[in-house]
């Protein structure tokens, strides 16, 4: 009977203690192994090395999810038939559930893609661990693939990590480098070295070096000949009397005048506008008066030429017939006798 106590004792504190150490899980979990998580997978062509199921998902560095399937497309999807064996099946997908409410309100996966929304593996220090990094890049640059099979789950696109992109540029850069023709260019850089000694030593660059030095030593002497001290006397003597005559009184007085003129030049120039509106005053009065003139001066020309007509039939008729012009034309005869 005691037996069987202790043992009840015992199965109590054991029930007691596992209820005890799932409440501390829960706690410090924050209860989120019991939030409903939304599942993404992505399709990585490079090593997925240091990232293991339970790594962290961070949206620029923000926890968001976690990792929690890692394998490979060969083996998760069957290729269909008639399609070939592509770099599509040589990739590892990565499923991770990501938790909504640690994100927010944000648009539908759609439109994140379409954004430019990618995930790519990251290093979280130089620990070797890795961890899946959202982060949005440019979509023209990174462009969705196609894919020959049916996913399980909404596959959100990757995008190569920066030590793929490093080690692709490093590896691109060798292969340009050995595609150069180096020992062909090790000739030539000799045969240059070989050609600028030859010309150096003695052909025409040591031709021309010399001609340069000859050239100086001639310049040199011609300078210490020369009274080069006297020269520079004399243009300093030039350019303190310059100095003088721009300070003294006659070139003042000379701005003055000109300034003086200046003025006056300018108050002509405001009068000018109205001497002309007054000149074209002058002369709309005297057409108007020509106008008027000649409109009196038509009818008296008019009087003028017909009184001339007249008198020139009257000189007419007293060159034909004067008697007849004082006196008359003689009567009629009498036809009656």
């Amino acid at each position: 009977m005691a037996a069987r106590g202790l043992y009840l004792r015992v199965g109590v504190l054991a029930i007691a203690g596992i209820v005890l150490a799932v409440g501390f899980i829960v706690f410090f979990a924050g209860g989120r192994g019991l939030q409903a998580t939304e599942v993404f997978e992505t399709y990585i062509e490079e090593s997925v090395q240091g990232l293991d199921v339970g790594a962290p998902v961070r949206y620029r560095g923000v926890p968001v999810g976690r990792v929690t399937q890692i394998g490979l497309v060969s083996a998760e999807y069957r290729r269909p038939q008639g399609v070939a064996y592509g770099e599509g099946f040589q990739q590892v997908f990565v499923r991770f559930g990501i938790d909504p409410q640690l994100i927010g309100e944000a648009p539908s996966l759609q439109d994140a893609v379409r954004l430019g929304l990618r995930a790519r593996i990251r290093a979280q220090g130089i620990t070797g661990v890795n961890y899946v990094e959202l982060d949005f890049a440019n979509p023209q640059r990174y462009p969705v693939p196609d894919l020959p099979w049916q996913p399980r789950n909404p596959v959100l696109p990757a995008i190569p990590s920066t030590v793929a992109q490093v080690t692709s540029a490093a590896e691109f850069m060798v292969q340009r480098l050995q595609g150069l023709p180096i020992e062909q260019m090790a000739a030539d850089l000799a045969a240059l070295l070989a050609n600028l000694n030859r010309q150096t030593g003695d052909g025409d660059a040591a031709t021309a070096l010399r001609e340069f030095a000859r050239s100086m030593t001639l310049v040199r002497g011609a300078l210490e000949e020369s009274d080069l001290a006297g020269a520079l006397g004399e243009l300093r003597a030039a350019a303190t009397d310059a100095r003088n005559l721009l300070a003294g009184p006659e070139l003042r007085g000379a701005v003055a005048n000109a300034s003086a003129a200046a003025a006056e030049l300018r108050r002509s120039a405001q009068r000018l506008p109205g001497a002309v509106e007054g000149m074209e005053r002058t002369m709309r009065a005297a057409r108007e008066t020509t106008v008027d003139v000649q409109a009196e001066l038509l009818p008296i020309l008019i009087d003028l030429r017909a009184t001339t007509a007249s008198l020139r039939a009257m000189a007419d008729q007293l060159r034909a017939s004067p008697s007849q012009a004082l006196f008359g034309a003689p009567p009629t005869p009498d036809r009656r006798r």
